[in-house]
């Protein structure tokens, strides 16, 4: 059976969850922030439009912002993501293979709807999020992963395709091809269009017709497996389960510098807990616990920066224990006078629950009541948002939580923050 994949692409997410629980900012100019309000990393096409960069520091473009009344929006994490899923729900009422590529991405199985016009198949797919999720998308089909995307690039950028683009109906697509820069081409990063663009490929097409001895040998089996798939042969399956993540980080920057030791501890407890969440989510443990932290390199102030790793007694999911040795970490490495603007976890040396290795002295993790514990607690921060059930060694104010200065209510999973509909008679 001939393979047919779609990409389906969320346009500016971000800016988009903002616009479907606030209506005046269709056609605004809407920017939205990163972590501690720092950089642009979402811009809706009136933002792109002024030229303002991806990444830039919000202080950079104060005037623009100003000069342009720019929507200026804070990350809202809680709200992105639970859109994200209503998303891919919808998305699974029409397909049974579903690959979620990333947050506003997801790659689908067309192999089996051949007979149907596609276009207008994913016209239907394209309206129904709208109207079900207020999302808008642009959808990708090609013979390929990779084509898909690149089909899917092609539906953004020219208006007549609807949001909509089938590569493989169009008769000459090597034309289109070498209307596709390689630095956009799936799976070319930054350093490897710097390094083809000085070997004289610039174009999608031009990599396309490459040798594959020269790609094999700069780009390595990866990159010719790209160079296939612009050719039209399918060699990247679609994932329909993401496979274990073999290091896990949680870290983020202050909302201000932390001088105290108790404060760290805070923090570092919290991101210990995201990270053992998301460890057994995946139904694994981990072996290693590594602390860092460091202060603000751009201040000008006494700098100080330290790392250090702790390979567990037994491989582990459960928190309490994590936390333990993690705050072991932090006070060999905490020196005071200075102002921390970072700390962070990260977990390695994972495996899966049923690969550890039994212990005649320690009990193992895998059978226990803490396994149980931990489900439990899990269960319950899924069911009523993340934090209903916490450490209280991870603080309650948290005043070293990052800057959110802009952030939008929580709409959809907070109960005191659902909007509020007021009518008159």
């Amino acid at each position: 059976m001939k393979t047919i994949f779609g990409l389906v692409d969320c346009n500016n997410f971000y800016v988009s969850c903002e616009r479907v629980f606030n209506p005046k900012l269709e056609e605004k100019p809407v920017i939205v922030l990163s972590n501690n309000d720092g950089c642009v990393v979402a811009r809706s096409d009136e933002v792109k439009a002024l030229g303002v960069k991806m990444g830039i520091p919000v202080f950079k473009c104060k005037d623009l912002i100003k000069k342009h009344r720019i929507h200026v929006y804070s990350s809202n994490y809680a709200l992105y993501g639970d859109m994200s899923q209503r998303v891919m729900d919808t998305l699974a009422q029409f397909t049974p293979d579903l690959e979620i590529y990333s947050i506003d991405e997801a790659f689908l199985s067309l192999s089996g709807f051949t007979s149907l016009n596609l276009t207008q198949y994913g016209k239907h797919i394209k309206n129904t999020i709208k109207k079900w999720t207020g999302i808008p998308v642009s959808i990708g089909i090609g013979p390929t992963k990779t084509l898909a995307k690149v089909a899917n690039h092609i539906a953004k950028k020219n208006p007549q395709f609807e949001g909509v683009f089938d590569i493989t109906e169009h008769p000459q697509i090597d034309v289109l091809l070498d209307s596709i820069e390689v630095a956009d081409v799936w799976g070319i990063g930054y350093q490897y269009s710097q390094f083809l663009n000085q070997n004289g490929i610039y174009t999608a097409l031009q990599l396309k017709n490459a040798p594959d001895k020269w790609i094999k040998k700069h780009l390595t089996v990866v990159g010719l497996r790209t160079v296939d798939e612009l050719r039209g042969i399918s060699c990247i399956p679609l994932e329909q389960v993401a496979p274990p993540k073999k290091g896990i980080i949680s870290s983020l920057s202050f909302g201000r510098p932390v001088e105290t030791l108790a404060e760290l501890k805070e923090a570092v407890a919290t991101y210990v807990s995201r990270a053992a969440e998301k460890l057994r989510s995946q139904k694994s443990v981990a072996s290693c616990v590594h602390v860092f932290l460091t202060t603000n390199r751009f201040k000008d102030e006494p700098q100080y920066s330290n790392y250090a790793t702790f390979w567990l007694p037994i491989p582990t999911a459960y928190t309490p224990d994590l936390i333990h040795y993690a705050h072991q970490n932090l006070g060999k490495m905490f020196k005071p006078g200075y102002r921390y603007k970072k700390a962070g976890i990260m977990l390695t040396g994972i495996l899966s629950q049923q690969q550890v290795q039994l212990n005649l002295i320690t009990p193992s993790y895998h059978p226990s009541r803490e396994k149980i514990l931990m489900k439990t607690i899990d269960q319950i921060n899924a069911r009523w948002g993340s934090d209903t059930v916490k450490y209280a060694v991870a603080g309650i104010q948290r005043l070293w939580k990052m800057r959110q200065s802009k952030k939008s209510p929580r709409f959809t999973t907070h109960w005191k923050e659902i909007p509020v509909v007021r009518t008159s008679f």
